[in-house]
């Protein structure tokens, strides 16, 4: 599968590095400095370039940029009509403190509606990347950890699937991009388990329905 990574901080990077890991043809692009793309794409033994190269007969393309750089970069992406976006971006203000958008509206939503040929669906944004690694090392033991998955596209969810699989987690459907008003906010308590309360960041969940 040809990956374009829009955004190539820790979400990005990590995840372009395992995707390219699994024998994806994956390229970097969008970063203020291109000594960054250039240094992920030769570990990870993939392709950098303009967000245009990214975007160019890509099959899936991750969105990991702050919300802060959104406009810029769907600028440079144009209409994306017919591509297949997997977002992992939480509509966070410029200190990464709180939300900018919710409850009657979510990321995931504004997003959608600056580019509305795409076909968005949102995931990983609710697992910090410190977990990413841990995770696609112990990818064949189960159960494997979930990744909240939700949007309105039922096709662009399949290649979310084959890629959330692809590194160890396992997609949980939660329904569609309208709940991200309600997932971007539980993104918040991620933060705060891995980033704030003891045990480190690496940070997995799995929820699980009780039958009698």
């Amino acid at each position: 599968m040809k990956i374009g990574i829009l955004g190539s901080g820790l979400m990005g990077g990590k995840l372009g590095r395992l995707w390219a890991g699994c024998g994806h043809d994956v390229t970097f692009a969008y970063s203020r400095s291109t000594s960054k793309l250039e240094r992920l794409a030769r570990e990870a033994g993939a392709a950098h370039g303009s967000v245009a190269d990214a975007v160019e007969d890509a099959d899936a393309l991750l969105l990991a940029v702050h919300w802060s750089r959104v406009e810029d970069v769907l600028a440079k992406a144009g209409d994306l009509s017919g591509a297949v976006v997997l977002n992992c971006c939480v509509p966070l203000d410029l200190s990464n403190t709180d939300l900018v958008v919710g409850t009657t509206t979510s990321g995931a939503e504004e997003l959608a509606a600056m580019r509305p040929d795409a076909r968005w669906v949102s995931c990983f944004n609710t697992i910090p990347s410190e977990a990413f690694m841990p995770v696609f090392l112990s990818k064949e033991k189960t159960p494997r950890p979930q990744v909240l998955t939700y949007g309105d596209d039922a096709g662009a969810k399949e290649v979310a699937a084959r890629l959330i699989r692809d590194i160890g987690f396992e997609p949980l459907e939660a329904g569609s991009l309208r709940m991200g008003r309600f997932v971007e906010p539980f993104a918040m308590a991620t933060a705060e388990l891995a980033y704030s309360q003891p045990g480190g960041p690496a940070l997995t969940y799995r929820f699980e329905k009780l039958r009698a």
